[in-house]
C-alpha cells in the first residue's frame, strides 16, 4: 500500500482542476492521501476519462460527504473519481473509507 498522509482542511470544494485545498474557507473538512498504482484498467475520472500509472489518491470529507480524487503523482491537477462520492454521516469513518479506497484502487500487480 502507498504512503499515506493526513491533512486537516477547512473548506469548500475547489474549482475544477484545482487542488482540494485551494480556496478553502471554514467548515472543518479533512482528507487522507496515498500513492497508488491502479490495475490495467486505470481509474475513471469525470474530467478526463481513464488515468493510469503512478497516481496519488485523495479521500476528502466535507459537509457530510466523502469524495475521491486522483492526480498524476506530483502533478497540479486533481480529478474526481467517477462514482467516488457518497454521504458519510460520521467523519470518524474517513480513515476506514480511505483504507478501502486504497485497497480497491492500488493494484500494482494488476
Amino acid at each position: 500500500m502507498g504512503e499515506q498522509a493526513v491533512t486537516g482542511e477547512a473548506g469548500a470544494a475547489p474549482a475544477p482542476g484545482q487542488p482540494p485545498d485551494a480556496g478553502a474557507t471554514g467548515g472543518g473538512a479533512s482528507s487522507r492521501t496515498a500513492d497508488i498504482v491502479p490495475g490495467p484498467g486505470g481509474v475513471m475520472t469525470d474530467e478526463v476519462g481513464v488515468v493510469t500509472g503512478e497516481l496519488t489518491l485523495r479521500t476528502e470529507y466535507a459537509d457530510g460527504q466523502v469524495a475521491l480524487r486522483v492526480q498524476y503523482r506530483e502533478a497540479d491537477e486533481w480529478y474526481a473519481v467517477t462514482g467516488g462520492r457518497a454521504p458519510l454521516a460520521d467523519p470518524a469513518a474517513l480513515d476506514a473509507v480511505h483504507t478501502i479506497a486504497v485497497g480497491l484502487l492500488d493494484r500494482p500487480e494488476g
